[in-house]
């Protein structure tokens, strides 16, 4: 297929946004709990920032994605996001008190977390419309997540975790002087939503089943992400360590997702989810009796067979369960799954299991979340494999 003149620069600066939003990741998701424990709070405090932040977000996810669905503009709106993260992310840096920082953090993730179901629905338009993958556009947020994983970590290694909110600053002016550059790419194919088509679509069971194991999974992921940092630093690992372990287990998912950006469509979404959640109950299982910073490094490698394996999986399912119609808000319905509804809970309760049962019982329990999830998609797996053979 041969490419207008619009088509590379559109692609390369939706490239160059996921590079930056992704990288902007590492920091919050990665490091924010440093800054937060270098602020003097404790585990369990750390989990209700961590915590707060996707239960705002169910409502934010909702309200931005349907925002943009119904006035058919995904770039406008990530700039009011971008911009809002930029000011909340100023005042964040001159706050030191648990309830300043729970309050901004709030408004903070407020404006965070619909950035990527809309850059993704982004993503996935532009590369329709031109005949690409989506993972081809997809691939440039991992490479960002594994460049700012190391440098960040190094720069905070070398000047201290007071300087976290201002890279953050950084990142958030950048990323939103790219989004000016963007072309805007409208998110659903209608003129007019029609709220009762997509709760039709929601109250299928393969829907149902889908978003209840995607839950299930995201629970145990949620779990170790959010605490990864903190157990690194509590076996004794530097900044520069943390760095490594983040950029390890990002680059390991950028082959799986060339791959199956090349090969993925040759194979059943159901068995790939089951895969990823096999992968994903051995990987917490592994982390549950690693006792060294090595061996924490090390296990970060399956994050190719498990996040990666998952996601791309899980966003071709979307796109084939929930009509163009609907795109933003589908995939924000998955980010409010996958991200906040789990994210809500693994950072509350995960906070308080941590502190109170220690870092063995904790990862067990991560465990068996994944642990269910792969009994979930196993079972819809044999319920449609049955279906087509009878």
């Amino acid at each position: 297929m041969k490419l207008s003149h619009t088509a590379r620069p559109d692609q390369n600066w939706l490239r160059a946004l996921m590079f930056t939003i992704f990288g902007s990741t590492a920091l919050v998701v990665s490091y924010f709990q440093l800054y937060f424990s270098h602020l003097g709070f404790s585990p369990a405090e750390i989990g209700y920032l961590y915590g707060i932040g996707p239960l705002i977000s169910v409502f934010s996810n909702m309200f931005w994605s349907m925002a943009s669905d119904k006035y058919k503009t995904v770039r406008k709106v990530m700039i009011l996001l971008l911009g809002g993260q930029l000011i909340t992310g100023i005042l964040l840096a001159n706050a030191s008190s648990f309830g300043e920082v729970f309050v901004l953090v709030t408004l903070f993730y407020f404006f965070y977390y619909p950035v990527y179901p809309l850059s993704d629905t982004m993503a996935i338009t532009t590369a329709n419309k031109y005949g690409r993958n989506f993972t081809s556009i997809r691939v440039f947020g991992s490479i960002g997540y594994a460049f700012f994983a190391l440098s960040i970590g190094y720069v905070l290694g070398s000047f201290g975790s007071e300087w976290t909110m201002w890279i953050c600053i950084s990142l958030a002016a950048v990323t939103l002087l790219i989004s000016f550059q963007l072309r805007d790419q409208p998110s659903g194919g209608s003129s007019r939503m029609d709220l009762s088509g997509l709760w039709a679509i929601l109250k299928r069971r393969d829907v149902l089943a889908f978003f209840g194991c995607v839950f299930l999974l995201a629970m145990g992921h949620r779990m170790n992400e959010a605490f990864l940092t903190i157990t690194l630093k509590d076996l004794g690992a530097s900044e520069g360590l943390i760095g490594w372990s983040l950029l390890i287990s990002s680059v390991s998912e950028i082959p799986i997702f060339l791959l199956l950006s090349k090969y993925g469509n040759k194979y059943k979404e159901l068995p790939l989810l089951t895969l990823a959640a096999l992968m994903y109950t051995i990987r917490l299982l592994f982390m549950s009796v690693s006792h060294t910073p090595a061996a924490v490094v090390l296990i970060q490698t399956m994050h190719s067979v498990t996040f990666g394996i998952f996601y791309v999986t899980a966003v071709r399912y979307i796109t084939r369960l929930v009509p163009d119609d609907f795109r933003a808000t589908g995939m924000a319905l998955f980010t409010i799954v996958w991200s906040s509804a789990s994210g809500l809970l693994s950072g509350t309760l995960g906070g308080l299991l941590l502190e109170l049962t220690g870092r063995q019982t904790f990862y067990l329990t991560a465990m068996s979340f994944a642990l269910a999830a792969l009994i979930g998609f196993g079972f819809q797996l044999l319920r449609t494999t049955t279906h087509r053979s009878t």
